[in-house]
């Protein structure tokens, strides 16, 4: 179960709406979203959140770039919506790396072929024999073959670590630190609302 909500920052204190976020398929469009919330370009929150899973935080400050914070991106990154704030640049990833990936798989068929390539019996059997004989071979001069294979490595371009990511600092100067914003596990967002002085309205849109 999934639950959304923008708190947006005025001079009378803070306005909550709780968000729709079926239109919203990136990261620009939920930036969007909230920039569209703004009250003369002042802070605005959004906070997404998996029930008892994880949760997540897009600050956006004017036309600022947005500051992001997700509790726990391994359980984040299962979610079509956690997915949106998990970007590349949070992950220490190369700018774009998902989808040269997917581009060369598009290039391979299920077979292990590339497009254009003879898939003859001829061909597939001979293929067949090769890949025995290599992999006879690794095993015969590798006693152990599972010992240069971690299924738990992190060295793959698609890595998603356990526990929080993102700027820690991101509700410091509303009253959350690093330590407190680490503590947060369920029910997050009542705490944060109870640090910005903004339970009241959060509960007339919950």
């Amino acid at each position: 179960m999934y639950f959304a909500a923008l708190l947006a920052r005025t001079e009378d204190g803070w306005e909550a709406s709780d968000t729709e976020l079926d239109d919203v398929e990136t990261l620009s469009d939920l930036t969007d979203l909230a920039q569209e919330a703004s009250v003369d370009e002042d802070t605005v929150l959004v906070y997404i959140e998996q029930e008892d899973a994880w949760f997540g935080i897009l600050r956006v400050d004017g036309e600022e770039d947005p500051r992001i914070y997700v509790s726990d991106a391994s359980a984040a990154a299962r979610s079509s919506y956690g997915e949106i704030l998990l970007t590349d640049e949070l992950l220490g990833r190369e700018p774009g790396a998902e989808d040269e990936i997917a581009a060369l798989e598009e290039l391979v068929d299920l077979d292990g072929t590339e497009d254009g390539e003879p898939d003859g019996s001829a061909s597939s059997s001979a293929t067949t024999t090769d890949r025995t004989t290599t992999r006879d071979a690794d095993t015969d001069s590798d006693p152990d073959p599972d010992s240069h294979s971690d299924p738990d490595s992190d060295s793959g371009s698609d890595y998603v670590p356990a526990g929080p990511i993102g700027e820690l600092g991101i509700l410091a100067d509303f009253g959350v630190s690093e330590k407190d914003l680490l503590t947060l596990r369920t029910d997050a967002l009542t705490e944060i609302a109870d640090a910005l002085g903004a339970s009241e309205v959060l509960e007339a849109v919950r």
